[in-house]
């Protein structure tokens, strides 16, 4: 079963990492969520436990794909710390999937993570930063090679969706999408 790592910090938006943790788990996908605290505090004041610290994970190769939620504050300090910099290089090195929703794709853009040209899309308020160096599209989910972005809490189910069916089967992201009754 494909795992899947999650990293949060204060003031990642609550709403895109938990429907993505939880859509996913749904997959029956394995999701390891590492935060940079034992408690994080999210943007709008829910506070989610990680199950581990990020600057303790050792063994990142047995992550098939990195997920990063948005909120600006966290992707402020996502980006930032040097462990999350180190795994997801590591990661697109290895070229595995990676995921941004909302604002996170600037974690990526930070380090020069996505190739220049990359289709991809954000939240309309990094749009700018974006626009100059990648084909930037509205599109409420962009898939690019191994990188996925999307647009923000609104499209997180969508998002969550498209991670499951690349990580198992259209099948199964059907399946969790009647469950939740999504689609009818």
């Amino acid at each position: 079963m494909p795992h899947v790592l999650v990293p949060i910090s204060n003031g990642t938006e609550e709403m895109e990492a938990v429907i993505i943790i939880d859509m996913l788990r749904r997959a029956g996908i394995t999701v390891t969520v590492a935060g940079d605290g034992d408690v994080i505090i999210c943007s709008r004041g829910v506070k989610l436990v990680p199950d581990a610290i990020l600057e303790t994970l050792t063994d990142d190769d047995q992550f098939d794909a990195i997920v990063l939620p948005g909120g600006m504050q966290g992707v402020e300090s996502l980006s930032a710390n040097e462990s999350v910099v180190q795994i997801l290089e590591r990661h697109i090195t290895s070229k595995r999937l990676v995921a941004a929703i909302c604002a996170a794709p600037l974690v990526l853009h930070d380090h020069a993570l996505i190739p220049k040209g990359a289709t991809i899309t954000s939240h309309p308020s990094v749009a700018g930063t974006l626009q100059d160096r990648y084909t930037y599209t509205l599109d409420r989910v962009v898939e690019d090679g191994t990188l996925v972005t999307s647009r923000g809490a609104g499209t997180a189910f969508e998002f969550s969706l498209a991670l499951i069916r690349r990580l198992t089967s259209d099948a199964v992201a059907t399946r969790v999408a009647t469950d939740i009754v999504l689609y009818e």
